[in-house]
């Protein structure tokens, strides 16, 4: 995929370990933070094993407009499944998912969201979704660029995550969104290994069907990875403070927080959206990836905010 092809091209970092950034203050913020820290004898050198990155990933290595892809492709799931269940067409929200009717699901809020990811994505073993997932996402287009999701992945920060593993960084995303969602094809597109995947979850149980040990996925939330989770999703599945963060909303800013705060040298960066005609433009009023606390807080907690019209010579790897 994408971001092996990066790596293994020859002189792709040699003279510019990222090329898709223009110079400027933000390309430039992030190189020397990664010399500072791996510079060997440095003052803010830092021990390869604790050199984590997190990245949030809906809106920070992925597109997340005009809606976050995981809820497209649960919407796409109710649709199908519709059939086994006629009494959706008279209940709410799967009445407004079939009729289309986007006002009254956003009416129906969290409660409504979360009732559509039960009955969207539990009821099999885990084998069985992360087959569903794939199978998705070979054929799911995006409504826009009318290209697969999996090829609106943001080319500078692939660079990014390349860069920064060739200079001993352990990267971990750290998303709201299903860790089973992501982990199907995570390692395919960014090179991170499943289980540095961190993200929301649904309680599962062991179980024998047929004679086979399986995982069950139950209708039930577990944990939610988002805003003050993230920490603590951080805290419990990694187990280390990481030094650098990246995100894009509001739902980063704890993460962002936790991370910088930490002693010796840190890295907190925000990918800002204001670019309407490579991507979208959109912060303060946006429904999907909200930017307004965090963006306020940046100058004083010295995070680099990425303006991606700005700073970044190319979106997508086909750009």
């Amino acid at each position: 995929m994408v971001v092996w092809l990066l790596s293994v091209l020859p002189g792709a970092a040699a003279a510019d370990p990222l090329p898709s950034w223009n110079d400027g203050p933000a390309k430039a913020a992030i190189i020397e933070f990664v010399d500072a820290v791996t510079a060997e004898g440095g003052a803010d050198h830092v021990p390869p094993e604790q050199r984590i990155a997190v990245f949030d990933n809906d809106g920070t290595l992925w597109a997340e407009q005009p809606m976050y892809v995981q809820l497209a492709f649960a919407l796409d799931r109710v649709e199908k499944l519709a059939p086994e269940h006629p009494e959706w067409k008279d209940t709410q929200p799967f009445k407004a998912v079939l009729e289309n009717d986007r006002e009254a699901l956003a009416a129906s809020g969290m409660e409504g969201a979360v009732q559509i990811l039960m009955a969207s994505h539990a009821g099999m073993t885990s084998d069985d979704f992360s087959k569903i997932v794939t199978d998705w996402l070979a054929t799911a287009r995006h409504p826009r660029f009318d290209r697969p999701y999996t090829e609106l992945v943001y080319k500078p920060m692939l660079e990014i995550l390349v860069y920064l593993r060739s200079n001993g960084f352990k990267t971990f995303i750290v998303s709201g969104g299903g860790i089973e969602f992501m982990r199907p094809w995570a390692e395919a597109v960014y090179g991170i290994p499943p289980e540095h995947v961190v993200g929301s979850s649904i309680k599962t149980a062991f179980e024998v069907r047929d004679g086979k040990p399986v995982i069950v996925r139950l209708p039930e939330v577990d944990f939610i990875d988002d805003k003050a989770g993230k920490p603590v999703g951080i805290h419990k599945f990694i187990g280390r403070r990481p030094i650098a963060a990246f995100g894009n909303s509001d739902g980063d800013l704890q993460m962002l927080q936790w991370t910088t705060a930490g002693d010796g040298r840190r890295l907190g960066a925000i990918i800002h959206h204001d670019d309407a005609n490579r991507e979208y433009a959109y912060d303060r009023d946006s429904h999907v990836g909200r930017l307004d606390k965090a963006l306020d807080q940046a100058p004083d907690a010295g995070w680099v905010v990425v303006s991606m019209e700005s700073d970044w010579n190319a979106v997508f790897p086909a750009q």
